[in-house]
């Protein structure tokens, strides 16, 4: 074979290794953590929607008038355990004329006809603010309710308050717990795909410590690389889990209500950002690893 055949091998430059592989693998554990919080958002809004349709019926005395009706309203809707959304307390009013015409819809059976008196009430229902629906709370609330002139009666449904409460329990303590399991294998994967790909620079180091660079020297393009794969793979990541809710709210429309698109943004924002870190100190430690390692132990 001739001279001018052979081709000249191709130096390999410091910081330089096979990235691709890098940021596919870093990619896809990012989108794997972006899609968690992702269903942890809708889980929070599913909690949240809820808690805060937990409602107390407050039903009046029958002879009430409209002014005396009135001043119960206001006097409810000063209360901080009653929820507000966009500064509007959430109180309805429901005549008895309206529960009858409920009722009767319901069971098919008109018991006006038989009675010939609506025997129902005048009642306000409140939406009570999540921080107030422990047990101790509602009682508290049902006593201070009941206080209030021309109201006869406060009801609401315990087991299902205490049901929500406990669940919602439950269901936090798992999703933090799998968050946090989540999160450390994540890592691991991304310094163990880290580790393998600069395991081909270990003589290169090797080189330029014996020709007298120094540490700082030698670690900078592995950092700067690092810091730049793990933006591109966070970006990519967050490109993939932007095009699955996408697909998925068009599949499954209901899907809109429960998001908030700022803090989707939040999550994009934080996978890109998870990704720099974690990919600069995984370089870091593996790049002192192979610093401090012998000839002998290169091999």
């Amino acid at each position: 074979m001739s001279k001018s055949t052979i081709k000249p091998r191709k130096k390999k430059r410091l910081g330089s290794y096979p990235f691709i592989s890098v940021i596919f693998s870093i990619s896809l554990t990012l989108f794997v953590i972006g899609l968690f919080g992702w269903l942890l958002l809708h889980t929070n809004k599913l909690t949240e929607y809820f808690q805060q349709n937990i409602e107390v019926q407050v039903y009046l005395d029958r002879q009430i008038t409209e002014n005396e009706r009135i001043i119960i309203n206001k006097t409810l809707s000063s209360k901080e355990y009653v929820l507000h959304t966009d500064e509007s307390p959430q109180i309805t009013l429901v005549t008895k004329e309206e529960a009858a015409k409920k009722l009767i819809g319901e069971t098919g059976e008109d018991f006006l006809a038989i009675l010939e008196d609506n025997p129902l009430r005048d009642a306000y229902v409140l939406r009570i603010s999540p921080e107030f629906q422990g047990e101790e709370n509602m009682e508290q609330l049902k006593q201070d309710i009941e206080a209030i002139p021309g109201v006869f009666e406060v009801s609401y449904v315990k087991s299902v308050i205490n049901a929500v409460n406990e669940n919602v329990a439950k269901i936090s303590l798992f999703l933090v717990i799998f968050a946090i399991l989540l999160l450390i294998i994540s890592a691991i994967l991304i310094n163990n795909t880290i580790k393998l790909a600069l395991f081909s620079q270990r003589f290169l180091i090797r080189s330029m410590q014996l020709v007298g660079a120094k540490r700082g020297f030698i670690r900078k393009p592995f950092l700067s690389r690092a810091i730049l794969h793990g933006l591109l793979s966070g970006v990519l990541a967050s490109g993939l889990l932007f095009l699955f809710i996408n697909y998925a709210n068009n599949k499954v429309e209901e899907l809109k209500i429960l998001q908030i698109q700022e803090k989707i943004v939040i999550l994009y924002a934080v996978l890109i950002l998870f990704g720099a870190v974690v990919g600069y100190f995984s370089t870091l430690m593996a790049i002192n690893k192979y610093l401090k390692l012998s000839l002998d132990e290169l091999y």
